[in-house]
């Protein structure tokens, strides 16, 4: 309880050292600036007395659950993309061989290329389903 207390304290203080900071460099006179400053200061301690810990505590930690749930979920959608891309590559490179066997001519090595670029196909369809299937 006394780390919440603590950092409940530095949220008040950073709130009223940023809402000094705007109202001293605002260029008015320094007897408004201290009115404004005075009434923020007021109305900020307002509302720290209406905020309820427990509520602001469940919120902050939803808020830090949902953010680690999306941070999960883009590094999934990262992934599926470096695999996609290489699945292209790998493919690309199977046809490749395929052409140079094709120009070769040798029926032996076409046949041979052509059923690594069959099998590369599949094996990055399944890996790529199998990627899609944990999103």
């Amino acid at each position: 309880m006394k780390k919440s207390k603590k950092g409940f304290g530095k949220l008040l203080a950073g709130a009223a050292i940023g809402a000094s900071l705007g109202i001293l460099f605002a260029p008015k006179k320094g007897s408004e600036t201290r009115r404004d400053l005075k009434a923020k200061i007021d109305e900020l301690i307002n509302k720290a007395k209406d905020l309820d810990k427990d509520e602001v505590k469940e919120t902050i930690n939803a808020k830090i659950a949902l953010l680690e749930e999306e941070l999960s979920d883009l590094d999934k959608e990262k992934v599926l993309k470096i695999a996609k891309k290489k699945a292209k590559d790998i493919q690309d490179m199977a046809a490749e061989l395929v052409d140079y066997a094709v120009e070769k001519g040798t029926p032996v090595l076409e046949s041979a290329a052509e059923a690594v670029r069959a099998k590369a196909i599949d094996v990055t369809k399944e890996v790529l389903k199998k990627l899609e299937g944990n999103k």
